[in-house]
């Protein structure tokens, strides 16, 4: 096939990602995607309010522990495939071409979908903030292109800037939460300090799919580790670290800053500070606990969380499109590196132009950008990502039966079995809790699956449907590129 090359790209070596990215740096990377002052922020409260109440913050800890036998699955498949095509390449090795292909599309539905819905929100946090600063009451969209752009720029250029750039913010927001869950710790709190959170009654009370859900989209973009291979220092040591540092990291930071959420209110009384206005209930328990410096720092820092989130997924989005581009579905342009900055420019112009697009889309439809946008849409990633990470469980246990490269039944075989089970389970529940998440309930306010739940549930199974439906097309018209599908990501 012949390639087409554009000024400043180089021919040959310049279809290949290179770097020297260390643990650090890629936990950065992926913890920045997380991330976390959005989380606490932003996420944790709706699922205070949507799912299960006090009992949240146990969810953060259920979710780490399935997602770390994953990780054990895919840590051991990284040492043994050495390519940076991550979900793509995983299950096609271990569950063959067709399936890899539909997994690739999946996860591209995971990135944009989760993406996209962070832009709303900070569109919706920026509109809010400057309004309340006297400013001109501007539509939330219009911050959220004016974001679009700036992730643009900085996507265009040398990832090192990009990591960077999330490295100063991830320390700032971590900092301040941790300042946070101190002031709440030596104040005792508004009823004392308590394990009330994690006491059963109040885990399974309410909503816990949905809570579940929530709690699970706070660690889309730790598996993406392996998307950095080519830029990492020592792939074979790097990946592995930094899975398993996101992985534990996130799960310890999340149920800690959570649980004191719940103890700044008290487990009888955060439901109800959630229900008076999740959007501002971080706000408010800063205001109270730190006072009004505290309040402006956590205010300006949410809006840099939100901005390192959605730059971290237009990293990953622009990788996974690079990656896809070099085995063949998808436009081969998109495989092109930038000479000087070494980054996949064409996919990151790509990437900029989706999101535009989408954005426009939600605006024309007058979407909530916190209730729709930013609900819908993470509750769509992360049914996708759920389900993703159950088939590459899968995929790691067939492939190293298979090839008998590793005999680690734990790593092979025990782990990933665990997790698939836990990550199935994980769907089901989502699924069952959905419609109340969007809102399809009927007049006595029972939740049914109406037009909003069936359109946003498609979505997740027209894609990989898609991929298999290219993947026919490219063994019947390209037997030789079908062959050579997933050996052809580098």
């Amino acid at each position: 096939m012949t390639r087409i090359e554009s000024p400043g790209v180089a021919s040959a070596p310049a279809r290949s990602l290179q770097g020297s990215l260390g643990v650090t740096a890629i936990i950065f990377m992926v913890v920045a995607a997380a991330s976390p002052l959005t989380v606490v922020g932003g996420a944790a409260p709706l699922g205070i309010l949507l799912g299960n109440g006090a009992g949240f913050p146990a969810l953060y800890a259920i979710s780490a522990v399935i997602l770390l036998f994953f990780a054990v699955g895919l840590a051991a498949m990284t040492r043994h495939v050495p390519k940076p095509g991550a979900f793509f390449t995983y299950v096609g090795y271990g569950l063959g071409r067709s399936t890899g292909l539909a997994a690739a599309w999946t996860a591209m539905l995971t990135y944009t979908t989760i993406q996209v819905s962070v832009y709303g929100y900070v569109g919706y946090i920026l509109s809010v903030t400057v309004t309340s600063l006297g400013g001109p009451a501007i539509a939330w969209w219009i911050y959220s292109l004016l974001t679009v752009a700036l992730v643009g720029i900085l996507g265009y250029r040398h990832i090192d800037l990009s990591s960077k750039v999330l490295g100063v913010l991830l320390v700032a927001e971590v900092g301040i939460v941790l300042v946070l869950v101190a002031a709440v710790v030596f104040s005792g709190g508004a009823q004392g300090l308590s394990l009330a959170p994690f006491a059963p009654e109040n885990v399974v009370s309410g909503s816990p799919g949905v809570g579940l859900m929530f709690a699970i989209a706070a660690f889309i973009g730790f598996e993406a580790t392996a998307i950095f291979r080519d830029e990492a220092r020592d792939p074979n040591r790097t990946i592995p670290r930094a899975t398993y540092g996101a992985v534990i990291g996130i799960g310890v930071f999340y149920t800690l800053a959570s649980w004191a959420l719940v103890m700044a209110w008290g487990p009888d009384g955060v439901l109800d500070a959630a229900a008076e206005n999740p959007g501002t209930l971080i706000l408010r328990t800063v205001a109270q606990y730190l006072g009004i410096v505290g309040e402006v720092t956590v205010n300006v820092l949410l809006i840099t969380s939100m901005f390192a989130c959605v730059l971290s997924f237009h990293n990953v989005l622009t990788r996974y499109q690079h990656s896809m581009a070099g085995a063949g579905v998808m436009p081969d342009r998109l495989g092109a590196v930038h000479h000087r900055h070494l980054s996949p420019h064409a996919s990151s112009l790509v990437q900029t132009i989706t999101s535009v697009v989408l954005i426009a889309v939600f605006a024309v439809f007058q979407l909530d950008p916190v209730l729709q946008v930013f609900t819908w849409f993470a509750g769509v990633a992360t049914l996708a990502i759920a389900l993703l990470m159950a088939v590459t469980s899968i995929a790691v246990i067939v492939y190293f039966a298979r090839t008998r490269q590793d005999r680690r039944i734990w790593n092979t075989v025990i782990a990933p079995a665990l997790g698939f089970v836990g990550l199935i389970l994980s769907a089901a529940l989502i699924v069952v809790y959905f419609p109340l998440m969007v809102g399809d309930v009927d007049a006595e306010g029972t939740p049914v699956f109406g037009a909003v739940s069936w359109f946003l549930l498609a979505l997740v199974v027209v894609f990989p449907v898609f991929g298999y439906l290219q993947a026919v097309w490219i063994r019947r018209r390209r037997p030789a590129a079908y062959t050579k599908l997933t050996d052809s990501i580098a």
